[in-house]
């Protein structure tokens, strides 16, 4: 069946009522997570205490290792801070829970202008990179932000000089590691796409898997703030697994290209 001509003030209305779906739905969900104040700043400040489940893993697991209690006390320093830092918060997770609706009215606006097989093809780029990124995103939250904060909370110069971690900057150094974690476990669907281009190969990517090693420890250090080489390797060895796990969807694609 034909799909039906629209005029260009047609597109145009269409695509107007795509961004209005798209912002009312973040809105209504920015209200609601600004309205569940305690249980949104319950998840996002749980890494700031000791009993947070990391903590309780590694003392499960090495019961030998010292941990030093994380004693640190949360401060705001500007009048507006603390209300302007709940809208934020309350404004990101709403962007991040509403992507995949957010997505699905994109492809939905732009599935008309392509072929079926694009669809399927695109249909599973989406939902493959959504989950991706909630898994990069939940690793940071769980692992990298976690240590991450625990090394430079407690980090001194001088026993005289007293940590207290302002809540912008904390929301923000969470924010910026768990979105830049997301974007590079996007690595294994961008490979694929490059790879469907034939752009890349999975002998060209086993090839330069050195030089692959020394992009991901320079990117890794870009990401963590901390300077320890502990954290360090905690960043890089998940984003080299998806590096190898690349170079195997790469090959399965190869194959399935060669039947």
């Amino acid at each position: 069946m034909a799909e039906k001509s629209l005029t260009f003030w047609e597109h145009l209305d269409e695509l107007r009522a795509v961004i209005m779906r798209i912002v009312v739905c973040m809105t209504v969900l920015a209200i609601v997570f600004f309205c569940l104040k305690d249980l949104l700043f319950d998840i996002v400040l749980a890494p700031s205490s000791d009993d947070f489940i990391l903590y309780q893993l590694i003392r499960d697991w090495l019961p030998n290792a010292e941990m030093q209690p994380i004693a640190i006390q949360m401060i705001n320093t500007e009048l507006t801070g603390q209300f302007m830092t709940h809208m934020q918060v309350a404004f990101y997770v709403a962007i991040v829970v509403s992507a995949p609706y957010i997505l699905w009215q994109i492809f939905n606006y732009l599935a008309p202008a392509l072929y079926s097989n694009e669809r399927h093809f695109v249909r599973i780029a989406m939902v493959s990179g959504t989950l991706l990124f909630y898994v990069g995103a939940a690793v940071s939250y769980v692992l990298i932000f976690p240590l991450s904060y625990r090394f430079l909370a407690l980090y001194q110069v001088s026993e005289i000089v007293v940590n207290m971690i302002d809540l912008q900057s904390y929301v923000g150094t969470m924010a910026m590691l768990c979105l830049m974690m997301g974007i590079m476990f996007e690595l294994p669907l961008v490979a694929i796409l490059l790879g469907h281009f034939g752009l890349v190969t999975s002998s060209m990517m086993s090839q330069y898997r050195r030089h692959a090693i020394l992009a991901i420890l320079i990117a890794a250090a870009i990401i963590t703030p901390t300077t320890d080489i502990f954290t360090l390797i905690i960043v890089a060895m998940p984003i080299y697994l998806l590096y190898e796990c690349s170079i195997i969807g790469v090959k399965v694609l190869e194959i399935k290209s060669s039947k």
